[in-house]
């Protein structure tokens, strides 16, 4: 296993990291055995960062950590998060970035996840109504406290991550990106770069497009996250998959899967990304590490450039009540 700094203060770990939302069912029914299961194949690989969140399953998701960890010697790195609100009837989101919100959480987080400080806290989403200078004096008080130990944001847009900056030591943020999605390209990246701060993208595999069996939307049970996304609906999927099945067949040419040659694009990016696929698959997690060793020449990115060109994908990545809360740029 290769190493990445995630934080300023010089923690190093994992390449790549286990995104843990699906321990909460929100691609499909699962349980607590299964997702155990996934995190002793996660330190049996060398992963040793997990990401989370207090809304992934209304708790659930850290809960499930927390478990493991308590019946396990913790040798895991943990981000969570926070600001996004549920309503635990109707679903409907809402984002707060007040400082006793944050606090509350926090210390329900903590005690799911069974820890007196999480390695990483990051703000979920951006409550506009408060300026971000004043969202990073909380984290920073956390900080403090010994409650947290590093500062991350998460959608935020460039000029935001430079606000922040001025305030405090950010470490990281998080963003989707893949070879579907890349608009981080457009300036977060560089940003992150020049402030030594870690990027972190989610969905590496475009959820799931890039997997040896790309999911089939027929499939998707009513609350699955990607029912109605319009990536995934047609005629958008349709189009989508003449382009990965040429994907495929590249990845198939160079005797590897799918999943492996979309991680080794990812990282190949830059030497401060740490991408963060999400599977309760050990197989495929074990794929994802893979992408890790796998040698990423200038050919092989010129031939996936031919194969998936910049802004090929069909259809946007959220539907329209997901994109509140995700900031814009460029």
């Amino acid at each position: 296993m290769h190493f990445r700094q995630l934080r300023q203060d010089g923690k190093k770990i994992s390449a790549i990291g286990l995104g843990c939302w699906s321990f909460a069912g929100s691609y499909g029914p699962t349980t607590e055995t299964e997702a155990h299961s996934t995190l002793s194949a996660a330190r049996d690989l060398g992963v040793d960062f997990l990401d989370t969140a207090n809304v992934y399953g209304m708790g659930v998701s850290e809960s499930v950590i927390g478990s493991y960890l308590k019946a396990n010697q913790n040798s895991f790195t943990i981000a969570t998060k926070a600001g996004i609100s549920r309503d635990p009837e109707t679903g409907a989101r809402t984002f707060n970035n007040q400082a006793a919100y944050l606090r509350t959480e926090l210390e329900g987080s903590l005690s799911r996840l069974g820890l007196e400080q999480v390695d990483l806290y990051y703000m979920h989403r951006r409550d506009v109504d408060i300026p971000i200078e004043d969202v990073m004096e909380t984290l920073l008080a956390f900080k403090a406290e010994g409650k947290i130990g590093g500062i991350g944001f998460s959608e935020i847009s460039p000029a935001s991550l430079r606000r922040a900056s001025a305030v405090g030591g950010v470490d990281a943020v998080q963003s989707e990106y893949s070879l579907w999605t890349r608009q981080p390209e457009m300036g977060m990246i560089q940003t992150c770069k020049a402030l030594g701060v870690a990027f972190v993208p989610f969905s590496p595999l475009g959820r799931g497009m890039f997997t040896p069996t790309p999911p089939d939307p027929a499939t998707f049970e009513k609350g699955h996250f990607r029912t109605g996304t319009p990536r995934f609906s047609e005629p958008n999927f349709s189009h989508n998959m003449t382009f990965i099945s040429q994907f495929q067949s590249l990845a198939q040419a160079l005797d590897t899967s799918p999943a492996t040659l979309a991680i080794a694009w990812c990282l190949a990016q830059g030497d401060h990304l740490i991408p963060i696929p999400g599977t309760r698959s050990a197989a495929h997690l074990a794929e994802c590490v893979a992408g890790c060793s796998f040698e990423m020449t200038q050919e092989i990115k010129d031939a996936i450039d031919d194969i998936l060109p910049i802004g090929w994908a069909h259809g946007d990545r959220y539907a329209p009540e997901q994109w509140p809360g995700v900031e814009g740029y460029c």
